[in-house]
């Protein structure tokens, strides 16, 4: 099937190039997935499907104007008429717009091609281990597995193909009200003894949540923050904190690290896309490097900066998308050995996950947000109790600077759960984090 289809997305690609007149400039873009989809309640199937569909972005570039326009694929000999028929009309509506002064594509011929396979069971095969393992739970869970498909084409001749095969498994263990475990599993390669000691993870978390809650008051706790929450502080920071735009229009969140501030020197973040499900390419025709280093060892490094920011502000462009937001995030691993997390905690708080982020002061690095799910105080070495939900207000030079005790060695690969019009190729490969404190107001 991915040889027929890229075979297709090409001589499809290269039938309209023959369409284009003298100074005319035709980018073709395809997204495209097979997926199945398994919805889980009460460690049953509520609904199970598959998806396979075809999208493909016809975008025109003459006199530095662009139009574009984007349309499904059947995968028939119906496609060429309909995107000839929308290419024509394309072409119609460049004549009504103005110049674009940030317009900027390769023109460069680049082409590569990449394919990553990975093995996992039937969606069937999947389900009998969930209702096995999950029997008498109050298990809900999303379960998404299958092929990704991305194609470039342009008329100077450029071709780019990128095809990988993933699964993504999101699920919780609920108790009752908010009292709930949050557990997931992605990658390549499924083992079912990963997923069982998952479960078994978290079902003895789900039995500790038994225990009377405790309200603790604001102040500063040690802490240590499993993968799961701190995916949460690194997302948020892939809200500009990396961007060339926002860099050069002083809004990073980053911004004082530009005047000498640092991080702890434990801290190495990089764009890994050879290490992620990305693709090396985007839809202006740049490729991406391998890997693009962001903070190296405490320090501010490269930046992501998309045609458009290399365009205005003079810069090199080095293959990021328009939101110029890391999508294979890499954050290096420590010397902590995740299963002795709880005994180098000693006393503080267990922290699964986090949710509600946002800035309480960006220009500062300060984040807010609350305790999710699985929080629990723990006492020497040993978890005593959960926690009520609790809010954090901190900065990132405090948590990923002075107050970082260390990383774990072991990271897990965490895949955004994202289906909004397809599957996200987003990923983070994270470690987890013990703080020496973290700011607690309420």
């Amino acid at each position: 099937m991915s040889s027929t289809m890229q075979s297709q997305f090409f001589e499809l690609a290269d039938a309209l190039t023959r369409e284009c007149a003298g100074g005319e400039a035709l980018l073709c873009s395809l997204s495209a997935e097979r997926s199945d989809f398994v919805r889980f309640n009460k460690a049953l199937v509520r609904q199970a499907g598959t998806v396979e569909q075809r999208y493909l972005t016809l975008r025109l570039i003459a006199r530095g104007r662009q139009a574009s326009a984007t349309i499904a694929l059947a995968g028939s000999a119906d496609d060429l008429e309909l995107a000839r028929s929308t290419l024509g009309r394309v072409r119609a509506m460049l004549a009504h717009l103005p110049e674009d002064p940030w317009l900027l594509i390769a023109e460069t011929p680049t082409s590569t091609t990449t394919e990553r396979r990975g093995r996992f069971p039937p969606a069937e095969e999947i389900v009998q281990h969930v209702v096995r393992d999950a029997k008498g739970l109050d298990f809900a869970g999303f379960y998404a597995a299958g092929t990704i498909y991305r194609g470039f084409a342009n008329s100077f001749g450029q071709r780019n193909w990128h095809e990988v095969d993933t699964f993504n498994f999101d699920w919780s263990l609920h108790l009752r009200a908010d009292k709930a475990v949050k557990e997931g599993y992605a990658g390549f390669d499924w083992d079912p003894a990963v997923f069982r000691a998952k479960m078994e993870r978290a079902t003895q978390q789900l039995e500790l949540l038994e225990r009377p809650p405790v309200t603790l008051e604001p102040g500063e706790y040690r802490a240590y923050l499993t993968p799961s929450a701190l995916e949460e502080i690194t997302g948020l920071l892939s809200w500009g904190a990396f961007s060339a735009r926002s860099r050069a229009t002083r809004q990073s969140a980053l911004l004082r690290m530009e005047h000498g501030e640092r991080l702890s020197p434990k801290v190495t973040l990089t764009e890994n896309t050879e290490g992620g499900i990305a693709p090396l390419f985007q839809h202006d025709g740049f490729v991406r490097p391998p890997r693009a280093t962001l903070i190296d060892r405490g320090t501010l490094a490269e930046s992501l900066v998309s045609p458009r920011s290399a365009k205005e502000y003079g810069l090199p462009a080095n293959g990021a998308g328009s939101a110029e937001s890391p999508e294979s995030l890499d954050l290096a691993a420590g010397d902590l050995d995740a299963a002795d997390a709880l005994e180098a905690l000693d006393s503080g708080l267990y922290i699964g996950n986090l949710w509600y982020l946002n800035y309480s002061d960006r220009p500062a690095g300060r984040i807010t947000g609350m305790t999710r799910f699985a929080t629990f105080r723990v006492a020497g070495g040993r978890i005593e109790a959960p926690v009520n939900p609790l809010r954090f207000d901190d900065t990132i030079y405090r948590m990923l600077g002075e107050n970082l005790i260390d990383f774990t060695r072991e990271r897990e690969m965490l895949l955004s759960t994202s289906t909004y019009d397809e599957r996200s190729t987003s990923s983070s490969h994270l470690p987890g984090a013990l703080l020496q404190s973290l700011r607690f107001t309420l």
